[in-house]
């Protein structure tokens, strides 16, 4: 049997449960056709979520310490820093999402987040980076063993049309982002944006300590009262924020993926990016980057002169925005799911 492991769906509303949820969704359609024994390791309140031509494992804390193999032949780890893994001899497939650690996390704690990391990579039969940007720094910082790094980007994630308007909808013309509110995100370099026009900025992810930096850059630039950190969002409020932004801005400078960039590509929005990390790779030719520094008058100057060409509107406007959402439906899930299956068959041999 085939398992995958989506331990990390005990988080909703993050990158890493859609991650779980969309890849699952296309590996059971695909096991379902083929006839492959697929399994998923969830929590107990999903079984059943990707339907009855698969099985369910519940997760339970004391498989840090001890699960049972019971058939399992090939175990997908779904995240680096999994802790979940089966006794005895079973064929492992790790994803690496990032090295992330390296940018947000103090310098003296880098050494024991990479021998944690180590000792997955050892154990791992199959490697998989969701980047070309992730499998470099995987490269450079951790000892391989001769073991190649397959590439397998993330897939667009599934819409099916419904969306919910937020409880405080914004009064504004707004500009959205979303993400974990840490300091990574970097989401502080963006209240500037809003000098000298009538927009407002809403952020949404889970909260931190990290909002306080944020406002206090809003409040430098007098843009305080239209900036709005709104916490999690489910994923119809979500669609709704990306349906009517007037941009997305995603200025990350610790990212694997990105995958919040190409579902605002699939509505055709003007997406203002950094140019660190994976953004460049997947954001490709059809998003606008901030300079390396962050340049609060030059990240403003770009801002205004893109989004005026925006307004504006026209034929070449048009195109563009077809050719983002072709980009972005680049990125299938039901494609990830076929390669991650052919690795699966592959160790099972």
């Amino acid at each position: 049997m085939f398992v995958f492991e989506c331990a990390l769906m005990k988080y909703p509303n993050t990158g890493l449960f859609s991650f779980c949820d969309n890849l699952a969704r296309s590996l059971s359609s695909i096991a379902a056709a083929d006839g492959d024994e697929m399994g998923f390791y969830v929590p107990s309140r999903y079984r059943g979520r990707w339907g009855n031509k698969v099985s369910y494992r519940n997760l339970h804390a004391w498989h840090k310490i001890y699960m049972p193999k019971n058939g399992t032949e090939v175990w997908h780890s779904a995240f680096q820093r999994s802790r979940y893994l089966p006794s005895g001899k079973v064929r492992n497939v790790i994803t690496i999402h990032d090295l992330n650690f390296l940018y947000d996390k103090p310098a003296y704690k880098h050494p024991r987040y990479l021998r944690a990391l180590q000792h997955k990579i050892d154990r791992a039969d199959r490697i998989v980076a969701i980047s070309r940007f992730a499998k470099k720094d995987l490269s450079e910082h951790i000892d391989l063993r001769g073991k190649d790094v397959e590439v397998i980007y993330n897939g667009l994630n599934f819409f099916d049309g419904i969306v919910a308007a937020p409880l405080q909808m914004p009064s504004r013309k707004f500009l959205f982002t979303i993400g974990a509110v840490l300091p990574k995100k970097n989401f502080h370099v963006l209240p500037c944006l809003l000098k000298d026009n009538d927009m407002e900025l809403v952020i949404a992810g889970i909260k931190s300590g990290y909002e306080q930096t944020i406002m206090e850059e809003a409040v430098k630039w007098g843009v305080a009262d239209r900036v709005s950190v709104v916490g999690p969002i489910p994923e119809p409020v979500k669609y709704w924020y990306l349906q009517n932004c007037s941009a997305f801005m995603f200025p990350s400078i610790a990212e694997g993926f990105g995958l919040p960039v190409i579902e605002a590509m699939y509505f055709g929005k003007p997406i203002f990016l950094s140019d660190h990390t994976s953004l460049p790779e997947i954001g490709g030719s059809h998003a606008f980057y901030f300079d390396h520094d962050f340049d609060r008058n030059e990240m403003r100057s770009l801002f205004m002169s893109k989004m005026d060409l925006f307004e504006k509107g026209g034929p070449e406007i048009e195109l563009m925005k077809e050719d983002m959402k072709r980009h972005a439906m680049s990125f299938s899930w039901d494609n990830a799911a076929a390669q991650y299956m052919k690795i699966y068959r592959e160790l099972k041999g």
